[in-house]
């Protein structure tokens, strides 16, 4: 991916509004990359900067460049409130409107319901994997008890009998 990103970097470099580049999440990049969620290398994040988004497309330069092509561009934001439309306009002015305690509290309720369903998922996937092991455990015991139960002598009885029977031919 690497090539790809560096070619699709060098295609934005002069780009007054759109900015592709690339973060070291293990050195001196680390501190911006704890605060923008990032959790696994390589991620993709998009958006205005106080609000990334994950990219969750192809990683070759061709899905890559007309993703850029399509969504990196002035958005909708309070700093671009003109490029909104009345619904988004309104719900911005709603949230200007509010004190900061207030929408302090209502980001850290929306940050807790995605916590709280990240966590959701992953007991969801940690059931799953003991569900998982446990059928695995049963399946080959089973297949155990099957072969140890005469399967393979009777198969090797078969195999016995038809070679008796095509060599009296």
């Amino acid at each position: 991916m690497k090539p790809d990103w560096d070619k699709l970097m060098d295609a934005f470099a002069d780009s007054p509004t759109a900015l592709v580049a690339d973060v070291d999440c293990t050195t001196e990049g680390k501190p911006l990359c704890d605060a923008n969620g990032v959790r696994g290398y390589p991620t993709i994040k998009y958006g205005d900067p106080s609000a990334l988004e994950d990219y969750k497309g192809g990683r070759d330069y061709d899905s890559l460049k007309k993703f850029c092509d399509e969504n990196l561009k002035p958005m909708c934001s309070p700093n671009n409130i003109d490029l909104c439309d009345a619904e988004k306009k309104a719900e911005i002015e709603k949230y200007q409107a509010m004190s900061t305690a207030d929408l302090d509290s209502a980001i850290e309720e929306k940050t807790k319901a995605m916590d709280d369903a990240e966590e959701t998922f992953k007991t969801g996937v940690s059931e799953l994997q003991e569900k998982y092991q446990s059928l695995m455990e049963a399946k080959d015991k089973t297949l155990d008890d099957i072969k140890n139960s005469g399967l393979g002598l009777m198969k090797a009885v078969k195999a016995s009998a038809a070679k008796k029977g095509s060599d009296e031919l």
